[in-house]
């Protein structure tokens, strides 16, 4: 199995270059692991221990990032090496400052595994969520350096749990301990032989508990809002897009509207303006000011890393990429006490399934669904104060996650 691995890793390789001249995040990887081994042998100059923190992407660094906050706080002498695989996470946090050293990872292969290794030389190592690469793993358990596994999530279609999955099954004896969401991954952990779990939580809960702390203020949007009940389309797709803008182009509620693109392109964004329509008024981020702001019907963020301060001002989210492979951080907007709302492609986020059975999130699959829900919930107030409250509970009954993972180390 481990040959059709490697096969994949290449054939990856491939495509990403074949895409790139395309594809901006194609290029970005490719470009950011240009000569990748001496940038990394000329800056990283260990002086004291060093712990190495992996994300794959900014979903998994926001993941990760109470416990290496936390693990600074605590153990201010190690130094901090964070790796990313995703332009995506690199290039929006490549100056985080609570890191000494931020890298894009070498592909995984036994030489690059090797290679980076030598020169980082960590006395232990997190991996955050999903991230299992072999080569890197297996380097590391010849090295016995202390390997975790934070937020860690398990589920009985992943390869580990398949009747061809032995080779995998086999990496999992170089981490020292599994920091899991929940019992079902520690059960499945222990029915391949693997005791070494404890049921932590998420770490996302710690990290969008301190965002709704240290969220800055926002005048130009709190003209916006004026005392009407907001909807905020949070990390959107085309597919979201149409449903939601549909129904705000027909609804006569006393609704305004805040889109947050997950694509924030000029084509793009000229595009959503353009389907506004019904007599609204739609306003670009950018070209918002104090005087024409407060009676816009729409305004539309063309910009990044507004997002999480924006939930604060809102009333309801709706949340994208439930139409794609799978939705966003629903937990950035449940954490302000917004109703979540998002398309049917949901089921392998916990948070996701856990709170549209305690009446905090909704899933739809259609345009007629949608009104629906809108409908009920806008025309409801008890109902909205009541998913509101499930919701913002939701995040402080699930916290704690990070300090559980810091005490199990007795620091």
């Amino acid at each position: 199995m481990l040959f059709f691995y490697r096969l994949g890793l290449i054939f990856y390789f491939f495509l990403i270059l074949i895409s790139s001249p395309f594809n901006q995040k194609a290029k970005l990887w490719l470009i950011g692991r240009k000569n990748i081994f001496k940038k990394i042998k000329d800056t990283v100059k260990k002086k004291n221990k060093l712990a190495w923190f992996h994300c794959a992407s900014l979903g998994e660094f926001e993941q990760g990032r109470p416990l290496i906050e936390a693990y600074r706080e605590k153990l201010p002498d190690y130094e901090i090496l964070l790796t990313f695989f995703s332009p995506s996470g690199y290039e929006i946090r490549k100056n985080y400052n609570k890191a000494d050293y931020i890298f894009y990872l070498p592909i995984d292969s036994p030489l690059n595994a090797k290679r980076f290794l030598d020169i980082v030389n960590p006395d232990i190592v997190f991996f955050i969520k999903y991230e299992f690469w072999h080569y890197y793993i297996n380097e590391l358990g010849k090295r016995k350096v202390p390997l975790y596994l934070v937020s860690g999530i398990f589920r009985e279609n992943q390869r580990f749990f398949k009747w061809y999955g032995r080779s995998f099954r086999k990496v999992l004896m170089h981490f020292n301990s599994f920091f899991v969401q929940n019992l079902q991954s520690q059960d499945l952990l222990k029915s391949i032989g693997y005791n070494n779990s404890i049921v932590t939580g998420d770490t996302r809960f710690d990290r969008v508990y301190d965002i709704a702390k240290q969220t800055q203020r926002l005048p130009l949007i709190e003209k916006f809002k004026q005392k009407q009940m907001v909807l905020i389309l949070g990390s959107s797709w085309q597919p979201d897009e149409d449903l939601v803008i549909k129904y705000f182009n027909e609804t006569t509620n006393e609704l305004k509207l805040i889109i947050a693109p997950h694509e924030v392109s000029k084509e793009n964004v000229n595009r959503i303006v353009k389907n506004i329509s019904g007599g609204k008024t739609v306003l670009k981020y950018s070209d918002a000011n104090e005087s024409n702001v407060e009676t816009a019907n729409v305004l539309l963020i063309d910009s990044i890393g507004l997002l999480s301060s924006l939930y604060k001002y809102g009333d309801i989210a709706y949340i994208g990429g439930g139409f794609g492979k799978g939705i966003h951080n629903i937990l950035e907007a449940a954490t302000f006490g917004l109703p979540v709302i998002f398309g049917p492609n949901y089921q392998k986020f916990k948070e996701a399934v856990d709170l549209i059975q305690l009446g905090g999130a909704f899933s739809i699959s259609n345009y007629n669904e949608l009104i629906t829900v809108f409908t009920d919930i806008i025309s409801n107030p008890e109902k909205l104060e009541q998913a509101s409250k499930v919701a913002a509970d939701f995040i402080e009954n699930n916290r704690g996650a990070t300090i559980k993972i810091i005490k199990s180390f007795s620091v």
